[in-house]
């Protein structure tokens, strides 16, 4: 059984998923999740052959490729990484190491740098108002949340909580594994400054993802801080979607259409 595992879940990204997969090597196992990318992969497959492929006929949303992923996943440690991330294998090693010698670690997190290696958002703030900051500092940081796009969690964990909540479509589910880790394992999540990994991030927009984000947010506080938190969120986001015209994220709320599937 390999002792790590790398999940990636992909879509219309061929370049930068290349690039990850060489930065990887062939230390670890890796899973590739090709959600629904048009057209083709290329030359991949044959490239990395040593790569799991698992390809979805459409985009099913960041949370459930996951999942997927995860039930191919054989490591003792399991690494969620984003297909515009890329970090050595040798990091990858040293991530397990931290959790493996640190009992109070539930999770570990590389810094993510740009090209340049200046520090790029990472540490999530708490909704309703979920932002994305930099790790400030040059010394190791205990946090409550980090982005998904680069993210090591023990594989038995993971396995006691059967899946991420599949009610997170691409917004939510980095936020849910966090909480998870420290309210119900009572574990710490810690950045480590000693391992970092380039990451390259061009976030899309369209009405459907910031519905999705949107409807993230209020599952998010419906579970942590109570059904009435998620649905005032969730009524607010309604309105004022309405009252600034954008009616197509308006539908989009209304429907409760998150990125899943079935849109």
């Amino acid at each position: 059984m390999s002792r790590v595992s790398v999940v990636i879940v992909t879509r219309n990204r061929v370049r930068q998923l290349r690039e990850s997969l060489e930065s990887l090597g062939t230390e670890h196992q890796i899973v590739v999740v090709d959600n629904g990318t048009e057209g083709t992969l290329g030359s991949l497959e044959e490239t990395f052959p040593h790569v799991r492929w698992i390809r979805l006929p459409k985009n099913f949303g960041l949370t459930k490729a996951l999942n997927l992923g995860l039930r191919s996943a054989e490591g003792e440690f399991v690494l969620f990484l984003h297909d515009d991330t890329r970090i050595p294998g040798n990091g990858v090693s040293e991530l397990a190491d931290v959790l493996e010698q640190h009992v109070e670690l539930g999770a570990v997190a590389p810094l993510l740098v740009d090209a340049m290696g200046n520090p790029t958002p990472q540490v999530c703030t708490h909704p309703p108002k979920a932002e994305l900051v930099p790790v400030a500092g040059n010394s190791d940081i205990d946090v409550e949340s980090v982005t998904g796009a680069a993210l090591m969690v023990r594989g038995f964990f993971l396995k006691a909580m059967r899946q991420i909540d599949e009610r997170y479509g691409n917004f939510g589910s980095d936020l849910d594994l966090c909480a998870q880790v420290i309210r119900r394992a009572n574990k710490k999540i810690r950045v480590l400054q000693s391992v970092r990994a380039v990451h390259s991030a061009s976030p899309a927009q369209s009405a459907l993802l910031d519905a999705d984000a949107a409807i993230g947010t209020a599952v998010y506080l419906a579970k942590y801080q109570g059904a009435a938190a998620g649905l005032k969120y969730r009524v607010a986001a309604i309105l004022g979607s309405i009252f600034t015209f954008r009616l197509v994220l308006a539908k989009h709320l209304l429907s409760n259409q998150k990125l899943d599937g079935t849109q």
